[in-house]
């Protein structure tokens, strides 16, 4: 299997769309998961990423290996803490929340987990993680205790993205958070995507076919859908028909 971090860097080298369903463990019983497993291979969806800001049941590495058994798509973790790492996986998106100010979230708890994932043997991507106005507080928000960069700034991240390239991290990924009301606006996504050479991936508040179509259009290279998925499993088909009319035109 190719390295998770080369087929995100040729979906956005060839100009293709791709597409990453987000699973949180403490949302989904083994049942519903395998169901939604079933949606996202007949989808043909790109990755799986698990992982979520708070974890209230002790299921991480148990889903992480359902998922694994269970489907060929990739497995990347995103992880809401230092301690959400499992060898099962594919990959960790290393996550620096660059658009915060919060020591522990910058470096620090990448210092504490850096032993585990050299054992690990997952394939670690750095990843500039920049939180975006999602029109209510986010737990990401709250747990991070850092404010979120203002929808209308996109200059903010843009600037903050540059910065993150020249810094050595791999991918951008603007989040609007789980949940949010309003997704990363389009703007943005333009603004950001043609200042930067780094695959972007954009994820928080998409629920519907509709914008992600716009922002595919703005300049997303690979989309990441969670809390729309566990109300409307449908979406997932309906967002890689659009998907699949970009990639091939």
């Amino acid at each position: 299997m190719a390295g998770i971090e080369n087929r995100i860097l040729g979906l956005s080298d060839q100009r293709k769309k791709g597409l990453g369903v987000l699973l949180d463990p403490d949302k989904y019983t083994n049942e519903k998961l395998l169901q939604t497993l079933d949606i996202c291979d007949k989808a043909a969806v790109d990755f799986l990423f698990c992982g979520g800001s708070l974890l209230t049941d002790d299921r991480f590495a148990e889903v992480i290996s359902l998922m694994k058994a269970n489907t060929g798509i990739p497995v990347v973790i995103f992880p809401g803490n230092g301690m959400q790492i499992s060898r099962n996986a594919d990959a960790i998106l290393l996550l620096s929340l660059v658009s915060g100010r919060n020591p522990d979230l910058l470096i620090g708890q990448h210092v504490m987990a850096a032993p585990l994932l050299r054992a690990s043997g997952l394939e670690v991507i750095p990843t500039a993680y920049l939180l975006i106005d999602g029109g209510r507080v986010s737990t990401t928000q709250y747990i991070s205790n850092t404010r979120p960069i203002p929808a209308e700034k996109a200059d903010i991240a843009v600037c903050t993205a540059m910065a993150s390239g020249m810094l050595g991290f791999k991918l951008i990924y603007l989040e609007a958070g789980s949940g949010a009301l309003n997704p990363v606006p389009e703007q943005m996504i333009s603004a950001v995507k043609s200042n930067i050479s780094l695959p972007l991936i954009v994820g928080g508040g998409i629920r519907s076919a509709d914008q992600a179509e716009k922002m595919y259009r703005a300049g997303a290279d690979v989309l990441v859908i969670g809390n729309a998925v566990e109300s409307n499993p449908k979406i997932i088909e309906d967002i890689r028909v659009i998907k699949t009319n970009f990639n091939n035109p």
